[in-house]
């Protein structure tokens, strides 16, 4: 069964309910619970919580492209290193 990750959209309005929940005084725990989303999840949710939903898409993506130019020089790293070990004749 695949897991269902929820949009940039419902993350900024799950945390809007919360906040205001919060805000009529409902505890963290049972704000979460009404949204469906665990203690963990809201705690990794945080840091999206004064954007709008576009921010979060573009944030989203960078962080995607960074993790693939990462994996890239990692890569080439290797690469470099694996030549450089030949080239010396220690192999």
């Amino acid at each position: 069964m695949a897991i269902k990750r929820p949009k940039p959209e419902e993350i900024v309005v799950k945390l809007r309910r919360v906040a205001a929940l919060m805000g009529q005084g409902v505890p963290r725990i049972d704000a979460n619970r009404q949204i469906s989303v665990t203690e963990q999840t809201y705690d990794r949710w945080k840091k999206y919580g004064g954007m709008g939903a576009e921010q979060l898409k573009e944030l989203k993506r960078l962080q995607k492209e960074n993790e693939r130019l990462r994996r890239a020089v990692s890569d080439l790293t290797l690469d470099k290193l694996i030549l450089k070990e030949a080239a010396s004749g220690n192999f």
